[in-house]
């Protein structure tokens, strides 16, 4: 594995390429990522305690586990497109992604003194919105200063600095309630810092890159524009948020797989945040290569054959075998989905649209997976507490077996052809 730094390309640059013709990594890929790093070590270091925080020291039930599991997954999809169409309309979406980065590490503030479900679903609603201002025009900047036949290495690379964070967070949580048993108001203070640090970083280190021409050059692009808005609504795009979104409404949150694996195998409480560490370690070991194998064969096959390791996932959680076997299946399972769609989505996302919608375009996808496991979310924790948690599993499993069949019919054009 390797990241070689360049400067920023611009779409006039020839295609650059490292020692032996290896492509190479933009610079502000990198610090991205650093800046992803970081975050995802305050966001998971907490998603890592809130099953547990919420079932056992707060006292509530699977429901309304499952409520706020939905709004930490779905909330977001308010801000996303409004966040993306302003960093297209403004041009300059370094300003827009800090300002959600901002908003969510003072969310963490309120972490450290929320004690009911009211309160808990504020601050994770302020949390999540702050992601989804971030998250498209963050991409924009990832895709802007990226070499189009490197797309899905370059969010590849950045998912796999975003997933060491987001295995040092849960690590970091575990050996916080291991010094200090029920020391969540630690956890939620070390995950302050490490966002406030996230965003310093974003400030001063990322370059202040333009994503749209001067003002002489669009008005030269009108029609290019309209046709590039187009692209939105229509063909192609269109076919990418059918089938991300009839996949999105059947995945439900991890905390319910680890919350089933925890029951079977009787984890003690300090041991849980290691089953997102072992996620996230093979989301990292497999974020590069799969962004390879996307740029290569097509990134729709490669989004679709994730969606097959989160089926082997639920079931592997719902079935009795050895525990030990299942606990890694499942993780490794979980973390090759990550890794086959987290990225990959946004690039597809990015081949399907025009410079001047690029952030539009990918925030579209990510709102709809985000409302639909929004609605996934609360819709399994009442299937949970109806019927048990195997159960509930298998049934998920069934559906989404029939939701990745009617992806690759809505996908078929895309399917036969390749990335750029």
């Amino acid at each position: 594995m390797y990241i070689s730094l360049t400067n920023t390309p611009t779409p006039s640059t020839p295609r650059q390429r490292g020692p032996r013709g290896v492509r190479t990594v933009s610079s502000t890929v990198v610090t991205l990522g650093l800046v992803s790093l970081l975050t995802d070590v305050s966001s998971e270091s907490v998603s890592a305690v809130l099953p547990l925080y919420v079932t056992g020291m707060l006292g509530l039930s699977t429901i309304a586990f499952g409520l706020l599991d939905g709004l930490y997954q779905g909330v977001s999809a308010l801000v996303r497109i409004a966040g993306g169409y302003t960093s297209d309309r403004v041009g300059r979406p370094k300003w827009i992604a800090f300002g959600g980065y901002a908003v969510a590490a003072v969310a963490r503030i309120g972490l450290l003194f929320a004690s009911g479900f009211g309160a808990l679903a504020a601050v994770l609603t302020a949390d999540r919105i702050g992601k989804g201002l971030r998250t498209a025009p963050r991409d924009a900047l990832i895709a802007a200063a990226s070499d189009p036949d490197s797309r899905g290495r370059a969010f590849g690379v950045h998912r796999m600095l975003d997933n060491i964070g987001a295995a040092i967070g849960p690590l970091l949580a575990f050996v916080i309630l291991w010094a200090v048993p029920d020391g969540y108001d630690v956890v939620f203070a070390v995950s302050l810092a490490c966002a406030m640090i996230g965003v310093l970083i974003l400030a001063v280190l990322v370059p202040n890159m333009r994503t749209r021409p001067p003002v002489a050059e669009r008005a030269e692009r009108r029609e290019e524009r309209r046709a590039a808005w187009a692209t939105l609504r229509r063909g192609p795009f269109r076919r990418v948020l059918a089938a991300a979104g009839i996949l999105g409404i059947v995945t439900i949150g991890d905390g319910f797989v680890y919350l089933a694996l925890q029951g079977r195998n009787d984890f003690a409480a300090q041991w849980f945040p290691l089953l997102y560490v072992g996620t996230n370690i093979a989301f990292l070991a497999l974020a590069v290569p799969l962004g390879r194998a996307a740029d290569r064969i097509g990134r729709a096959r490669v989004f679709v054959l994730g969606h097959l390791a989160l089926l082997a996932a639920y079931v592997v959680a719902a079935l009795a075998i050895d525990d030990l076997v299942a606990t890694i299946l499942c993780l490794a399972f979980l973390g090759a989905f990550y890794a086959a769609t987290d990225g990959v989505l946004a690039a597809l996302a990015a081949d399907l649209t025009g410079p001047e919608t690029r952030a539009t375009g990918i925030a579209a996808a990510q709102t709809v997976v985000a409302l639909a496991r929004f609605g996934s979310a609360a819709l399994f924790g009442v299937l949970w507490f109806a019927v048990g948690r195997e159960s509930a599993l298998l049934i998920a499993a069934g559906v989404l077996a029939a939701a990745v069949a009617a992806a690759v019919v809505i996908l078929r054009p895309l399917l036969r052809t390749v990335a750029p």
